[in-house]
């Protein structure tokens, strides 16, 4: 895997090369093959993305951002163990995303794990203009109102008009931002302090978005 460099000659981020690599799944030579193209098509599909180069040669220019590192410890025969558990999102801010959770004794180590992870679990993420006081029918926000829950906590989320930006907490919004969501209204209510199970609630909403549209397809 080489390195790109910026203009100070100095290397940015590992570039994937799909000439060198040699997939071990079936779902991973067919996208070597150029038979998938798309994470679409393995969404629906509804295949399991166990390689994370899959990712890489689908989706190239993807950007990560840390939600929590949290030291979690647990007890054993001897004494405690400690280690750091770090919460990741992915995603191209094109109508991708993807979130993941990895521990880990060592910070670096646990940051790579949940990157891998987070990668491991994209999905697509249907984007519209589902707001009344916008017709412009762009792709900026989403196409109608959906829910998503887990645990305690659930999300609501509004699609907005053009302007209006992300109206959420600095997770939720994180979340929205790398699926490519400009605009929207998001309402949050339980155990909203549990970041990993708020971006797991804002997952499952934009997850309902694309049952739907397998719905109103069948319908069809």
């Amino acid at each position: 895997m080489a390195y790109r460099k910026d203009r100070n000659n100095k290397p940015e981020r590992p570039t994937f090369n799909i000439e060198a690599w040699e997939p071990v799944t079936d779902l991973g030579k067919a996208v070597k093959r150029h038979e998938i193209t798309s994470v679409e098509e393995i969404y629906r599909l509804g295949k399991k993305i166990q390689e994370v180069e899959i990712v890489d040669a689908l989706i190239p220019d993807l950007k990560s951002e840390i939600i929590e590192i949290k030291s979690v410890q647990r007890m054993t025969k001897n004494n405690r163990k400690a280690k750091f558990r770090v919460t990741a999102i992915v995603g191209d801010m094109n109508g991708h995303v993807g979130v993941g959770a990895a521990k880990d004794i060592e910070v670096k180590a646990s940051i790579d794990s949940a990157i891998r992870n987070a990668k491991k679990n994209m999905m697509p993420v249907l984007l519209g203009c589902g707001s009344w006081q916008c017709t412009c029918g762009q792709k900026h926000s989403l196409p109608f109102s959906t829910k998503g829950k887990c645990g305690s906590v659930e999300v609501i989320l509004k699609p907005g008009p053009r302007g209006l930006g992300i109206v959420a907490s600095k997770s939720v919004r994180l979340t929205l931002q790398l699926a490519g969501v400009k605009d929207i209204w998001s309402f949050s209510r339980g155990q909203t302090s549990t970041r990993y199970n708020a971006i797991l609630a804002v997952i499952n909403a934009l997850m309902n978005t694309q049952e739907m549209k397998n719905l109103e397809r069948e319908r069809a």
